[in-house]
């Protein structure tokens, strides 16, 4: 099949963020691409070649969507799979498959995926309701203190909250949830995982996470993880195996805990291009938005290996801010050598709402830190 400055039609579900930048690939290669959002202002909307205003999680919107492209993928998880499988039974071409989407999907049936597969991931219990837990933690069957996770539609630090008292079970909704061990760890690691049509596999390298404490959002990714290189293989061998077992096409972020006594457990994953991989832009032989497009159109994977050491900021939304969006000192940071900001294009802001991210090339990975510091320091994303 041609995809170049050809009838081919390439659908993209979400038009996000992350689709904005999948689309800076597309137009290079000159793709034609179509894209389905409920945001009449999502960011993708300039870029696309076709934008269909619509929910997501609305079957006939997604089934009439995708009965109109060559092949299908998506830019967040949350997108109706029933639809989906429909238009992958009908021959529309899918990715990721709807079978490994569908246990993505569900944090409890995730969960489970890797005990089933022997893939190392902290304990758990499964709860129908969130007021199921308190009857747990009194008749002795849950230990305090643990992470609380919804099950469905957690996303960008939502749906994520360490219980430590009973107290902290207020105000939860009442929905199904897992309850997981809270696990001392060293780090937070991450590695994404490339699989095309035809089987080839790649992964980048392992980077390293600094999450905000109170939002549970990223706000530095580091690459390459500051780890011993015995840690790092074992994370890109967790990885793989997950990767091999979910049989997904695109990409796959893995997100990893390095304990204390360096074992590596499976925190969860993402099929799609990943906050982690953001970096990968301005250093990485091929970014992983590109290497997303060659995996699901079967192409040859390119490069993952990295040209200069790498650093990501997010840029959220300021606490007490909520309106039109201003970046204030953004000038400033363009005056730093190795710095780049990608700005997302959503022109409302509110407390800790991704809005942009900036990353730090350097040849020195310290040097490299201590910029990505002052860069975290100097702009601030507000409202007027």
């Amino acid at each position: 099949m041609q995809f170049f400055s050809s009838k081919f039609k390439l659908g993209i579900l979400g038009g996000g963020q992350l689709g904005k930048m999948l689309l800076y690939e597309t137009r290079k290669w000159d793709i034609h691409t179509k894209v389905m959002d409920a945001s009449p202002e999502a960011p993708c909307k300039i870029s696309c070649n076709e934008f269909v205003q619509a929910s997501l999680m609305d079957f006939d919107a997604v089934y009439n969507f995708g009965k109109d492209v060559d092949v299908l993928t998506i830019e967040i998880e949350n997108v109706n799979v029933d639809a989906l499988e429909k238009l992958e039974n009908e021959g529309v071409k899918v990715y990721p498959p709807t079978k490994a989407l569908r246990t993505i999907q569900n944090k409890a049936t995730q969960k489970l995926f890797y005990t089933d597969h022997n893939i190392p991931t902290a304990s758990f219990t499964r709860f129908a309701y969130t007021s199921e837990i308190e009857d747990s933690i009194s008749n002795g069957g849950l230990q305090l203190p643990f992470v609380w996770k919804s099950a469905q539609f957690g996303y960008d630090g939502q749906g994520v909250k360490i219980v430590r008292t009973p107290e902290d079970l207020k105000d939860l909704p009442n929905v199904e949830c897992i309850a997981e061990q809270l696990v001392d760890f060293k780090n937070e690691l991450a590695v994404i995982v490339a699989r095309n049509t035809v089987g080839e596999v790649n992964t980048y390298p392992v980077v390293e996470m600094e999450f905000h404490p109170e939002a549970n959002q990223v706000e530095y990714v580091i690459c390459p993880a500051r780890i011993e290189d015995e840690v790092a293989q074992k994370a890109q061998q967790v990885a793989l195996q997950v990767s091999k077992h979910m049989n997904h096409i695109g990409l796959l972020a893995v997100e990893l805990f390095q304990t204390q006594e360096d074992e590596i457990l499976v925190n969860e994953v993402a099929p799609r291009p990943h906050n982690s991989g953001h970096y990968s832009i301005e250093a990485s032989y091929t970014n992983q938005f590109e290497q997303h497009i060659r995996a699901i159109l079967g192409l040859p994977l390119g490069k993952t290996d990295s040209k200069v050491a790498g650093i990501m900021v997010n840029l959220v939304g300021s606490e007490g801010h909520t309106g039109n969006v201003i970046y204030e000192n953004i000038e400033t940071i363009l005056k730093m050598d190795g710095v780049t900001p990608h700005i997302y294009g959503k022109k409302q802001t509110r407390p800790f709402r991704k809005m942009g991210h900036v990353t730090i090339v350097d040849e020195n990975m310290a040097r490299a830190r201590e910029v990505a510091q002052k860069v975290k320091e100097t702009i601030n994303v507000v409202s007027n």
